[in-house]
């Protein structure tokens, strides 16, 4: 059955394991749901190559307003949102892939001012987050006082940068960093993905006071494991609200995304295209 509301035209920016698995649910079922593949665009065109059609190869992302697109998935790196996110919003509804670049508050200020300039919408994926629509409706109510989100894999999982890249590790399991989300998100940009959807699920603490984890493991080849631990203010008994999701996903060795992420995404691809265009960030 078809999808009763736009956005219809999708592009998709980025072809790696994940955009290679948006752009085939797209070609294969997309006619079926109402929805068309417009372009995709990657850094390196040569990877399209034999896969994708060529009058679907965009070469230029400056030039994606051409292909009219309602929606554009970013699932690239979080350059491109850094980079490009203002433009992509002059002309179409923007699904974040990589919602790392939202720690750079200039970045979030300039796409929010973008989303009420053109009228369109922010759409962060919620990926590996679990939990994410109770999150936000807690902190909505006041009753959120702590977040916490420990990511731990295989050290070939990570794709760190600066001094976490060079971070001494020691023994099975290492802490590679605990503390503010928002500094964590530079230094392992496609690693801290979930921390900062949880940020964004809960903006009264926000990239500033959701602690990230990041935890290197050597008895986790194949499997990426999430535990969210949050808390609200004590009850009348003293006795605090809290609730601890462990989620394991099991991941091809050295793989950055899960398999469960990636059906995560396209339910949330699907969900945005259900969704009218309202000025603003929100999760999906």
């Amino acid at each position: 059955m078809a999808l009763g509301r736009v956005p219809r035209r999708v592009g998709v920016v980025g072809y790696g394991r994940l955009g290679q698995s948006l752009v085939a649910h797209l070609l294969t079922q997309g006619p079926e749901l109402g929805l068309e593949l417009v372009f995709v665009w990657n850094r390196d065109p040569g990877r399209m190559a034999g896969t994708v059609p060529c009058s679907l190869q965009l070469q230029d992302l400056a030039g994606l307003g051409e292909r009219r697109p309602d929606l554009v998935v970013e699932v690239a790196h979080p350059k491109i949102i850094h980079d490009s996110g203002a433009h992509i919003l002059r002309h179409a509804n923007l699904l974040v892939g990589s919602p790392s670049a939202l720690a750079d508050q200039a970045t979030e200020q300039e796409l929010r001012e973008s989303s009420q300039r053109w009228g369109h919408t922010v759409f962060v994926a919620r990926g590996a987050l679990w939990g994410s629509e109770d999150i936000t409706r807690l902190d909505a109510a006041g009753g959120l006082q702590s977040l916490r989100v420990t990511m731990a894999t295989h050290p070939d999982g990570f794709r760190l940068e600066g001094p976490l890249a060079a971070a001494p590790r020691t023994g099975t399991r290492t802490v590679l960093y605990e503390g503010p989300v928002r500094g964590l998100c530079p230094w392992a940009p496609r690693n801290s993905n979930t921390m900062a959807a949880a940020a964004l699920a809960a903006p009264s603490l926000g990239f500033d006071r959701v602690i990230g984890v990041l935890v290197a493991d050597l008895s986790l080849p194949d499997v990426h494991v999430v535990d969210v631990e949050l808390s609200g203010p004590p009850g009348p008994t003293g006795r605090s609200f809290s609730v601890h999701t462990r989620r394991e996903n099991p991941a091809e060795p050295g793989a950055v995304t899960g398999w469960a992420t990636v059906t995560a995404f396209w339910r949330s691809l699907l969900g945005c295209c259900q969704l009218p265009s309202k000025p603003g960030i929100h999760l999906c």
